[in-house]
């Protein structure tokens, strides 16, 4: 990525099922989904969605060989998308296990997400 015009931060969590998927579409969704950028195609070369770059990068707490990217990356529309994964996050108790909603044991999946958007 050549230049960064903006970037956001999300947080995602699985509280029940210990799912680092489901955690870190949660983190971008928390990034990207409250942003409109009217603007950004008139200062995209050849002013086209199809230029623009998007990195994200997410801290995991663990389970890192399970994440899917590929879900990770469906979520972001337009561009041409890049996954970087590092250790972070957080494991935290739920203080409950509840085989029901899939619980393995009684820990809280925090994924944190930075959304760098650029060409």
């Amino acid at each position: 990525m050549e230049k960064i015009l903006f970037i956001e931060i999300g947080m995602g969590t699985d509280l029940h099922g210990q799912d680092v998927t489901k955690a870190a579409v949660r983190a971008v969704r928390n990034a990207i989904h409250r942003n409109s950028m009217p603007g950004l195609r008139s200062i995209l070369p050849g002013g086209s969605l199809d230029s623009m770059k998007v990195r994200v990068k997410l801290a995991v707490p663990c389970d890192r060989d399970k994440l899917d990217t590929d879900a990770v990356k469906a979520q972001l529309p337009y561009g041409e998308v890049e996954v970087v994964v590092t250790e972070g996050g957080m494991l935290t108790t739920s203080g409950i296990v509840l085989p029901d909603k899939g619980d393995r044991n009684d820990l809280i999946y925090v994924v944190i997400a930075a959304v760098e958007v650029g060409y």
